[in-house]
């Protein structure tokens, strides 16, 4: 069989040509990313590293499609969603992408079962399988208990395991995350990395993980460095 015809078929999952973001401040332009190209195959884990600063959650933002480049083009799952109206982009988020941030971002009046369970009852997808799929994925993380206690009642690295299933909940095609461990001390860090690698190789997720941590590159496929705006 002929491996590169085999592999011409296979789409990024993610793709980025030529990506170009500045912001204004007054009269000043300061450019954030520079023609940025990135390739992310279905499946594969990758690893943004890069100081603060260097434009790792500029990239993020823009795949997600919270923001929009100045120029270039974003491909996920087929779909470019550079050219989307921004309540076409809300929508593809919602059904296509996950994302987890340094900062939880659980709403405080809901428990636990009732924050991951949001996302689907958002996208009008909460049925019995549905509710299945989550409460086994509570029980993986070790929430299985705790799915009555509000957001306050818990640890921070527990925190960040229901944002990680509120992430998953829906099943999403690409699982963004924006320094997910920046707010752990070291040891509930690697355990929250560690358990980012099982769920996505489990559910055979795209993820992207940006980080200024080294311990990322040993449980990614591969990694990418953000440096001053451009991928060295």
């Amino acid at each position: 069989m002929n491996t590169d015809s085999v592999a011409a078929v296979v789409a990024p999952q993610v793709e980025v040509l030529d990506l170009e973001k500045s912001y204004r401040d007054g009269e000043h332009r300061h450019p954030v990313l520079r023609q940025v190209r990135l390739n992310i195959a279905p499946g594969e884990m990758v690893a943004l590293l890069g100081r603060s600063g260097s434009g790792k959650s500029t990239l993020l933002h823009l795949l997600s499609g919270i923001d929009l480049p100045d120029a270039g083009a974003i491909t996920v799952a087929g779909q470019r969603i550079d050219t989307l109206s921004e309540r076409q982009r809300t929508l593809f988020r919602r059904r296509h992408i996950g994302l987890v941030f340094q900062f939880f971002n659980l709403i405080p009046a809901l428990t636990v079962l009732e924050n991951v369970l949001l996302p689907l009852q958002i996208n009008g997808a909460l049925s019995r399988a549905s509710q299945d799929f989550v409460r086994d994925l509570l029980h993986q993380v070790g929430l299985s208990t705790l799915t009555h206690r509000f957001p306050e009642q818990l640890s921070g690295g527990e925190q960040q395991r229901v944002a990680i299933v509120r992430a998953l909940a829906h099943r999403p095609q690409l699982l963004l995350a924006d320094e997910p461990t920046g707010n752990l001390d070291q040891d509930t860090g690697d355990a929250v990395l560690a358990l980012f690698a099982q769920l996505q190789r489990q559910l055979a997720v795209t993820l992207l993980i940006a980080t200024h941590s080294e311990a990322v590159a040993g449980l990614a496929n591969r990694c990418v460095v953000l440096d001053k705006g451009s991928l060295a």
